[in-house]
């Protein structure tokens, strides 16, 4: 899975662009040393200096959730408020190398833009009907 933020420089809360750098540094060092962590780039946009892109990869979703709700990464949330409200978690479906591809199904439910959260827990039994 690939995660994907959008921070636009200057940042609230930072003095400067070098503070918001150090402690994308700090938040990228931390999600490294978490199970499922893959790989991640700090990234700055050529035609937009202004513009930074955090960007993660990961085994699966589950261990992307879990290295986020760590107390550690809490405590770097001050940079992770800073980005852009937009959708950031995406699963990757394709990947291409020099030496092949890899096609990834996706995991996202066929019912998932149907079915609200906590609703496919269990089957819906009536009351009354089974004791």
């Amino acid at each position: 899975m690939l995660v994907v933020t959008r921070h636009r420089l200057p940042l609230d809360g930072f003095d400067s662009a070098a503070d918001a750098l150090a402690a994308a540094r700090e938040l990228l060092e931390l999600l490294a040393a978490a199970p499922g962590y893959v790989r991640g780039w700090i990234a700055r946009a050529v035609d937009d200096p202004d513009l930074l892109v955090l960007a993660h990869e990961w085994s699966d979703v589950g261990s992307y959730r879990r290295a986020l709700s760590s107390y550690e990464v809490k405590l770097r949330w001050p940079f992770l408020q800073t980005a852009d409200d937009e959708a950031t978690a995406f699963e990757v479906l394709v990947a291409r190398t020099p030496d092949g591809v890899v096609e990834t199904p996706s995991s996202i439910g066929l019912d998932a833009g149907t079915v609200g959260l906590g609703e496919a827990a269990a089957p819906h039994v009536p009351r009354g009907e089974f004791g």
